[in-house]
């Protein structure tokens, strides 16, 4: 049996294969609420589960400043998701963001295995949010 190369060689004796691991970022438009942002994110991830794949997790970044313009739009909403399917469930995922109006951009990059932490971002606002929290019996005995 010959062996193909890459991610698409056998797991097993069988000929089961292995999909392809993603770090797939998305910049949608300024002027969608938040609730539709996330919408987009839970259709994506029904768009891969529908061809075989699984998304492993969902990071929404929220609205941030963009470097330079683009399509107009000084602001975008941010979203990550580690995704694990076939190479043309993500073709699909792609052909349908590019026909989406509210998506400006998107980035898909193949990785060898997924990162399941938080995102450095997020992981820094989460260590803003513990500092600026107030301590449960030191604030309490503060006041």
């Amino acid at each position: 049996m010959d062996e193909l190369p890459g991610s698409l060689a056998p797991m097993s004796a069988k000929g089961e294969y292995r999909m392809a691991l993603y770090e797939h970022t998305v910049m949608t438009r300024q002027d969608i609420s938040a609730q539709q942002a996330e919408a987009l994110n839970d259709t994506i991830k029904a768009l891969i589960e529908e061809n075989g794949g699984s998304v492993a997790k969902i990071e929404y970044w929220g609205l941030r400043n963009l470097t330079y313009r683009v399509k107009k739009n000084r602001k975008a909403h941010y979203s990550l998701m580690a995704v694990d399917c076939p190479p043309a469930a993500m073709a699909e995922v792609e052909r349908q963001l590019s026909i989406n109006e509210d998506v400006l951009r998107w980035l898909t990059i193949r990785v060898e295995e997924l990162d399941l932490e938080l995102s450095p971002l997020l992981a820094r606002r989460e260590r803003e949010r513990d500092r600026s929290a107030p301590r449960g019996e030191d604030a309490a005995a503060s006041e």
